[in-house]
C-alpha cells in the first residue's frame, strides 16, 4: 500500500515561496524586457550599448545621456546609486524630478533623472579652497577627494545644480563620480545598470551641452524601405539641456538629455513656486559680521585715533575668526586652505584673515601697553590694509556663486555697509546713522517683487525680516541720541541682516526635485 504524500516542511515551503518571488517581474521590468520590434522598430535598429566600447581620446570625455522618452520615474537609478555607494540615509547622489507644460487640451509632464553633470568648467572644483576636486584628464570625470575635504561646503554654493552633498556623519562633502572604478573595469555605473528601461547610458562628448564625440544614432541607418519607414516614425532624438535647468553657460555641463517628442515652450519645474529657505550657516553669520565690524572699528581708529575703537576691533576680530572654524566639518584639516589661492576666493579670504588677526592683536597690545616702537606703530595700518582686502574677498566668495540675491550691488551694500557704519560710529555717529538708514533702504528693495528671495522674506522669513528692520530703525535712532547703545543695536541688527542673507538666497538646482541638503 502506497504511503500518503509527505507534507512539505516549513523550511521547504519557505524556500518554494522565495524561489517563486525570484521569478516574478515588476511591471517596469516586464516593460524593459519587451521586444522593441513589437513597436515597429526593427532589431537591426536597436541601440543597446550602455557604455562606450573605447576610452575617450584627447578632446573627449565621458558623459551621461538620458533618454527622456524612456524614463518612467521609477527611481531605480536612485536606489542603485544609494546602495552601491553606501550613502547615508538622507544622502542622495542621483535624484528624479518632474517638469510640467502644455495646456488643458494637451498637458505635458516629464520625469527628469539627474546626477553630477561632470562639467567642462566645474564650479565645485574652481571654488574649493583645498583642491579636493579633480577632473580626470582622460575620462573627464569630476572626482571628489574625500581625504582632502575640510567640509567647508563652498562647493555646494558654487554648483548651480545642487550636486555635492554634505555628509554630517563624516563631516565632508561627497558626490557622484560616475562609478569611475566600474567604468575602468568595463562595467556600467550603478544608475545605468539599475535602470530597467535603459533610459541612462554613458556616452562620449567633445563640447558643452552634450555634443556627442562619435555620433551613434539610436537606430540603424536607413538601408531599405522598412528601415526608412521605422526611422521616419522614430526620428533621432535631439540633445538638449532643458531651458528649465540652471544656465549651462556657468559651468558647461556635459549631460545630454534627448527626446523624440517636441518639448512645450512653457515647460517649467513642478516645484517652481516652492519656497525653500536655505540653511542659516550661523558660524558664517557671526564670522562675517564680526570681522566686518572689526575692520570698520579699526578704520575708525586709523582716522580718528580712537584706542577704544581699536580694542573693540581686536575683540570682534578674535571672536569672528574663531567662529569661522565652527563651520568646518573637518577643522583639523583647515591648514590646507592655502592650497587653492590660485582660483578660490575662499582660500584668499582665509589666508588674508590669517594675516589680519595677528597684525590687529599686535596693534591693540601696543596701544594698551603704550609701546611706541616704530615697527609696532605700523601694525594698525598694515592690519587695516589686509582687512580691506579681506572684506573684498568675503564679498567675492558669494558674488562668484552667481546667485541673484548675492549679486554684486546687494552684497557690496550689505557687507560694505557694515564696515562703513562702524567706521563712522565711534567718531561721527550722525553720519553712521545716515549710512545705516541708506543701507536699510537698499535692503528693503529686496523685499519687493516676485523673486524667490522677495517672497521668502515676506513669507516664511517675515519674522526675521521684521526683526531686522526693527533693530535697524532702533539703531538709527540710538546712534543719534545714544551712540554707544546705537552701536550695540546696530551689531544685533547686522546679525539679523546676515541671517536673512543666507536664508533668503534663491539657490539654483535641478528642476522638480525637493531637496533638503544637510549643511553644517
Amino acid at each position: 500500500m502506497a504511503s500518503p504524500p509527505r507534507a512539505p516542511s516549513l523550511h521547504e515551503f519557505l524556500d518554494e515561496l522565495l524561489a517563486e518571488q525570484q521569478r516574478l517581474q515588476t511591471p517596469i521590468a516586464r516593460f524593459g524586457a519587451l521586444d522593441r520590434s513589437d513597436f515597429g522598430i526593427p532589431h537591426s535598429a536597436v541601440h543597446t550599448d550602455l557604455i562606450p566600447l573605447s576610452a575617450p581620446v584627447p578632446g573627449e570625455q565621458y558623459a551621461f545621456e538620458v533618454d527622456l522618452d524612456a524614463c518612467s520615474g521609477c527611481k531605480a537609478c536612485v536606489a542603485g546609486c544609494h546602495s552601491l555607494n553606501g550613502l547615508d540615509e538622507e544622502e542622495t547622489w542621483r535624484e528624479v524630478g518632474l517638469v510640467l507644460g502644455g495646456d488643458a487640451a494637451y498637458p505635458f509632464q516629464q520625469t527628469i533623472t539627474s546626477a553630477c553633470h561632470h562639467c567642462e568648467d566645474p564650479g565645485c572644483m574652481n571654488g574649493c579652497p583645498v583642491l579636493a576636486y579633480e577632473k580626470d584628464p582622460v575620462t573627464g570625470i569630476v572626482r571628489h577627494l574625500d581625504d582632502q575635504c575640510i567640509g567647508c561646503s563652498y562647493c555646494i554654493l558654487k554648483c548651480p545644480y545642487d550636486v555635492p552633498k554634505f555628509s554630517k556623519r563624516l563631516g565632508i562633502v561627497r558626490k557622484c563620480d560616475m562609478c569611475h572604478g566600474r567604468l575602468a573595469a568595463g562595467e556600467a555605473p550603478a544608475c545605468v545598470q539599475a535602470c530597467p528601461t535603459h533610459a541612462i547610458k554613458i556616452t562620449k562628448v567633445t563640447a558643452s551641452l552634450g555634443r556627442e564625440a562619435s555620433p551613434r544614432p539610436p537606430f540603424a541607418r536607413a538601408t531599405d524601405a522598412s528601415n526608412a519607414d521605422a526611422l521616419a516614425r522614430h526620428p533621432r532624438p535631439q540633445p538638449t539641456f532643458l531651458p528649465v535647468f540652471p544656465d549651462p553657460a556657468i559651468t558647461r555641463p556635459t549631460t545630454r538629455y534627448v527626446s523624440r517628442r517636441p518639448l512645450p515652450a512653457n515647460l517649467r519645474a513642478a516645484d517652481a513656486d516652492t519656497l525653500r529657505p536655505q540653511p542659516p550657516h550661523w558660524p558664517l553669520v557671526v564670522m562675517l559680521v564680526l570681522t566686518q565690524v572689526s575692520i570698520g572699528a579699526l578704520l575708525s581708529h586709523l582716522v580718528a585715533a580712537r584706542p577704544d575703537a581699536l580694542r573693540y576691533a581686536a575683540i570682534c576680530g578674535l571672536f569672528g575668526i574663531a567662529a569661522s572654524v565652527a563651520h568646518l566639518g573637518q577643522p583639523l584639516r583647515a591648514w590646507r586652505v592655502f592650497l587653492g589661492l590660485r582660483r578660490s576666493w575662499l582660500s584668499r579670504e582665509a589666508v588674508l584673515f590669517g594675516a589680519y588677526l595677528p597684525a590687529l592683536l599686535v596693534a591693540a597690545a601696543a596701544s594698551l601697553l603704550a609701546v611706541d616702537y616704530r615697527f609696532l606703530t605700523l601694525a594698525a595700518p598694515v592690519a587695516g590694509t589686509i582687512g580691506a582686502a579681506s572684506v573684498f574677498c568675503s564679498m567675492m566668495i558669494y558674488i562668484d556663486t552667481r546667485r541673484r540675491f548675492w549679486r554684486a550691488p546687494l552684497t557690496a551694500l550689505r557687507m560694505g555697509g557694515t564696515v562703513a557704519v562702524f567706521a563712522l560710529g565711534f567718531s561721527l555717529p550722525l553720519a553712521a546713522a545716515l549710512v545705516l538708514a541708506a543701507k536699510l533702504g537698499g535692503e528693503a528693495l529686496s523685499f519687493i517683487g516676485r523673486s524667490p528671495s522677495a517672497r521668502l522674506q515676506r513669507g516664511p522669513l517675515r519674522s526675521a525680516t521684521a526683526l531686522r528692520l526693527t533693530l535697524g530703525a532702533m539703531a538709527v535712532v540710538g546712534l543719534v541720541f545714544a551712540p554707544t547703545l546705537g552701536l550695540g543695536l546696530a551689531l544685533a541688527g547686522e546679525l539679523a541682516e546676515r541671517y536673512l542673507y543666507f536664508r533668503a538666497v534663491d539657490a539654483p538646482k535641478m528642476p522638480g526635485v525637493s531637496t533638503n541638503s544637510v549643511l553644517n
